[in-house]
């Protein structure tokens, strides 16, 4: 079941305005114009030979790509990072405008669909979760945001409710089963448990593991594979410091498995790491809670922080080698994780090209083709018939886009749903004009500018 599923009638009806994008060019090198229409890309045709019926908005000068997606979000802790206030709460309204804050963010980097993953239990049970879906239902239109459920545990006595609350989860409207099967005291039962449920209701699975236990690794390799392709695991950084032979043999495993392994290029994983988990702990000792009397995050002391985890990413190359999937998401947005997290596909993208070694175009597609394959998403091609998922970034190559991706516009079903225009500025421009070198220039509505 793909992550963007059909959501009841609330009164809006889909955009069936025709837009046409024209002079955009293409990775190929072409120059071309494109129109939309019912959120398809209705036609792809050479500069200046489609006439618009509607909205036209010139590309001259912008790369036409299809829109990435973020397959490794955590919407409900960010935006948390400490202030000398101490962190925000976990009252459901918080969680909603965060989690609508955060989404709008990814979306003006150009994230049209976005996999969320949720805490549920601890002292909010399932408050998290409903507000989460409160921001899904209010960004309807503008982007679609997919909730994963994230239980603490799973199995024994202390695992029964758990197990409940997640069935709630699912029925409630989260769209993916998750979890963390290195918290949980037996992670072979908890993985079980996730996967059972996921068949029972239809769901894809997306668990995270740091890796660094081969044998762990390897179970959860063979009990996933009868699910495939619609399981995911992230962010695997604890593969990159297993013995060449070892990693290499649990690539070939995951490989066989068919799963997908979601990286996090950017560093950072939703949740309260290391030193910060004892600093929030030893806070919560202390009777520490914000103004309002609620706990902050991260303070029902479990967190995404893996045992033995460290910063690093997974080993994208080997992976890659021995025929593993591998997706790219962002990871933490700005929460105690990674308080300047970007939540910026791009600049995961740009992080696998510039220190993973993979080609731009391959790197770009781990934030897009891979990652919407991850989420079950159709494929997205500038052809005729494909969703009009897309992105516009300023530049002429796909180096360029990764590099210097200042000026966006994002377009999701089928219309401009957010853009970002940068001006660049010199006290003595009489050089830059002289020699016509580019720059990013200011820009209105329907027109990005020079």
């Amino acid at each position: 079941m793909p992550d963007s599923q059909p959501q009841p009638s609330d009164g809006a009806l889909p955009d069936t305005t025709a837009l046409v994008l024209y002079g955009a060019r293409l990775t190929d090198g072409r120059t071309v114009d494109v129109r939309l229409s019912s959120g398809r890309i209705e036609a792809v045709g050479t500069a200046g030979s489609l006439a618009a019926h509607g909205t036209r908005v010139d590309l001259a000068g912008y790369l036409l790509l299809p829109a990435p997606a973020e397959p490794h979000a955590h919407s409900d802790t960010a935006l948390t990072a400490l202030t000398p206030d101490g962190p925000g709460s976990c009252s459901p309204e918080d969680v909603q405008r965060r989690a609508t804050e955060a989404t709008l963010l990814q979306l003006g980097h150009g994230a049209t669909a976005l996999r969320s993953h949720v805490r549920i239990g601890g002292a909010q049970e399932l408050g998290r979760m409903e507000a989460v879906l409160q921001a899904r239902r209010s960004l309807r239109g503008l982007a679609d945001l997919t909730a994963v459920a994230v239980p603490r545990l799973l199995t024994g006595l202390a695992g029964a409710d758990g197990l409940a609350m997640l069935r709630d989860a699912v029925k409630m409207g989260a769209g993916v089963v998750g979890g963390c099967p290195d918290l949980d005291p037996d992670p072979a039962g908890y993985a079980e448990a996730v996967l059972g449920i996921a068949a029972e209701h239809g769901c894809p699975v997306d668990l995270h593991t740091d890796g660094n236990d081969p044998v762990r690794l390897a179970q959860l390799a063979a009990m996933a594979g009868g699910l495939r392709p619609g399981v995911a695991l992230g962010p695997c950084a604890g593969l990159a410091r297993l013995p060449a032979e070892t990693a290499a043999l649990a690539a070939d495993q995951l490989a066989a498995a068919g799963v997908t392994v979601v990286c996090l290029p950017q560093g950072g994983c939703g949740g309260v790491e290391g030193a910060d988990m004892e600093r929030v702990g030893a806070d919560r000792r202390g009777g520490a809670r914000d103004r309002r009397g609620t706990e902050p995050p991260g303070a029902d002391s479990w967190g995404y922080g893996l045992p033995g985890a460290e910063r690093g990413v997974a080993p994208v190359r080997l992976l890659r080698a021995a025929g593993v999937r591998i997706a790219a998401g962002s990871g933490a947005l700005r929460d105690v994780s990674n308080p300047v997290g970007r939540g910026d596909p791009l600049e995961a993208a740009y992080l696998l090209a510039s220190q993973g070694g993979m080609r731009a175009a391959d790197a770009y597609d781990a934030v897009s083709g891979v990652a919407r394959a991850a989420m079950g998403l159709p494929e997205v091609r500038i052809e005729a018939g494909f969703p009009a998922e897309l992105l516009a970034v300023r530049g002429e190559r796909i180096e360029g886009a990764l590099s210097l991706a200042y000026s966006r516009i994002v377009i999701h079903r089928g219309r401009v749903v957010a853009r970002t225009s940068a001006v660049r500025e010199y006290c003595d421009s009489a050089a830059a004009v002289a020699l016509e070198l580019p720059r990013q220039g200011r820009s209105v509505l329907g027109n990005p500018g020079p």
